[in-house]
């Protein structure tokens, strides 16, 4: 059986949320005995796990940045380019993520990025998830944990052709200044060799320009919005019972229009559910991306792609459900009264029939 408590919910995200509800009360109790709680099985007392959830606290606004890239770290004689530019950092959904808005100018002219970091609440760890506008690729993200006063995060990677290990470091942390580096090793970590490094220094308010946005597809459904949700209990196996819920979704433009961020927060008997979604657009491949993280894993997933025509757009992936490989739609357009309507269908049969699965309809609340 699939949750799906929004309509940006995938089959993969929504096994994670059964596996969330059903073990809730295990969950409860394992965070306990992370935190020094007696283990009632041996006596025990677990030693206290560091919460690093507000690690990135430091970054909150806007920032100066300094860029200086090698292009061969591993060659001494490598060539480097340098870059100005500004960075605006600020959480997210409700503090469980972190959210880095980024523009530069070189001498390849102006470049234009976002960073969306997410918090792991189980493994008290952080993932960095990268996307460059000029590419609209959703790079593997580095993952880890602050120690000591500074944060390395790490990623398997290959530079030409070469597998490489890559280590994202934050350090020299102050209240006005900090430095982001990034470094390649070839020999399992025994040696660096950096590639990216960026001194950022903290913008007075004073001197902070408002961000002129541009017109994109998802203008309308910027704001705050009620969701009412029906969803198939059991889908592709001819069964017919329904249940419904309530919910909101707090929708956000960023990175200049070509993407945007949705909080999504779903009620049910079991408890509420919170969802984000991240969507970019690739101007290479003139396609929107879509992609989720739980609260419960703090981890984008794997993205759908779509692209819209007449007004709607259709997201598409292919995913394992019941043991078998099927395809997944969402989809979203504007309903009879010009509010959005969304919808979830699953095909077991290449596409020639769609079983639709879940539906969400929209109110608005604000649009703020």
């Amino acid at each position: 059986m699939l949750l799906t408590p929004s309509f940006e919910l995938r089959p993969r995200a929504a096994r994670t949320l059964i596996s969330l509800c059903l073990s809730w009360a295990l969950c409860q109790s394992s965070v306990g005995l992370a935190q020094g709680n007696s283990d009632p099985s041996s006596g025990a007392v677990a030693a206290a796990v560091r919460d690093g959830a507000h690690d990135f606290d430091f970054g909150a606004g806007t920032w100066h940045t300094h860029i200086k890239r090698t292009l061969d770290p591993f060659d001494d004689k490598s060539p480097s380019i340098e870059l100005d530019g500004s960075v605006s950092s600020r959480k997210v959904w409700g503090g469980r993520a972190w959210l880095e808005e980024i523009q530069a100018d070189g001498p390849k002219g102006h470049w234009q990025a976002m960073t969306l970091f997410l918090y792991n609440p189980q493994a008290h760890q952080w993932s960095m998830n990268f996307i460059n506008s000029k590419m609209g690729t959703l790079n593997s993200p580095l993952i880890g944990e602050f120690k000591d006063g500074h944060g390395d995060l790490f990623q398997q990677d290959t530079f030409k052709d070469r597998a490489i290990l890559v280590r994202g470091r934050w350090s020299n942390i102050t209240a006005d200044a900090h430095t982001y580096e990034e470094s390649y090793s070839d020999d399992g970590g025994k040696t660096w060799k950096t590639a990216f490094m960026a001194r950022k220094t903290r913008v007075p308010a004073s001197e902070i320009r408002p961000v002129q946005e541009t017109p994109n597809d998802f203008d309308f459904h910027v704001g705050t919005w009620k969701l009412h949700t029906a969803r198939l209990l059991k889908p592709l196996s001819g069964a017919t019972q329904w249940t419904e819920a309530d919910g909101t979704v707090v929708f956000k433009k960023i990175w200049d229009g070509s993407a945007n961020l949705s909080e999504i927060h779903t009620d049910y008997p079991t408890g509420g559910i919170d969802f984000l979604a991240l969507r970019w657009y690739n101007p290479v491949a003139r396609q929107w991306f879509l992609s989720f993280a739980t609260a419960a894993d703090g981890q984008l997933g794997t993205a759908m792609a779509g692209q819209f025509k007449d007004g709607r757009i259709d997201f598409y992936d292919q995913e394992p459900f019941n043991g078998k490989a099927i395809l997944v739609r969402f989809s979203m357009w504007h309903g009879a009264k010009g509010q959005p309507v969304s919808e979830q269908a699953f095909s077991a049969d290449g596409g020639k029939t769609w079983e639709t699965n879940f539906r969400t309809d929209y109110t608005r609340v604000s649009s703020n």
